[in-house]
């Protein structure tokens, strides 16, 4: 009666094998499915820069304010009856003082609606 357990235990653990541990078994399922939510929470993060590339392309395409603010804060440039006004960062400058060097310009760019000094 031993050998009969005995040989209905080796049975049950070579039947058992493929489950868990076979191409297609529990542990190969839990580890597909933990890759699938991953490429779902990267495909979330890629929509959401898609639809914030996409808003700013309609907003290029649609008018000439998205161009302006680009054209201004990237490249630097103002309108031809505007002056421009560069504010270095306040701590910036207060380590420059400290240290008794000159402050490097890391301001942002501003540009004023009006005449320059000279033209009245």
């Amino acid at each position: 009666m031993r050998w009969l357990a005995a040989v209905l235990l080796v049975v049950l653990v070579l039947l058992q094998h493929p489950l868990w541990l076979g191409k297609g078994g529990w542990l190969r399922v839990w580890d597909v499915d933990r890759q699938l939510q991953q490429q779902r929470e990267s495909n979330k993060e890629l929509e959401t820069r898609n639809a914030g590339l996409d808003a700013e392309v309609r907003d290029l395409k649609q008018g000439y304010d998205a161009i302006e603010e680009r054209a201004r804060f990237e490249l630097g440039m103002v309108k031809p009856d505007e002056v421009f006004v560069q504010i270095p960062d306040q701590p910036a400058a207060g380590k420059a003082a400290a240290a008794g060097k000159a402050p490097p310009s890391q301001g942002r760019p501003k540009a004023v609606n009006g005449k320059t000094a000279g033209n009245h």
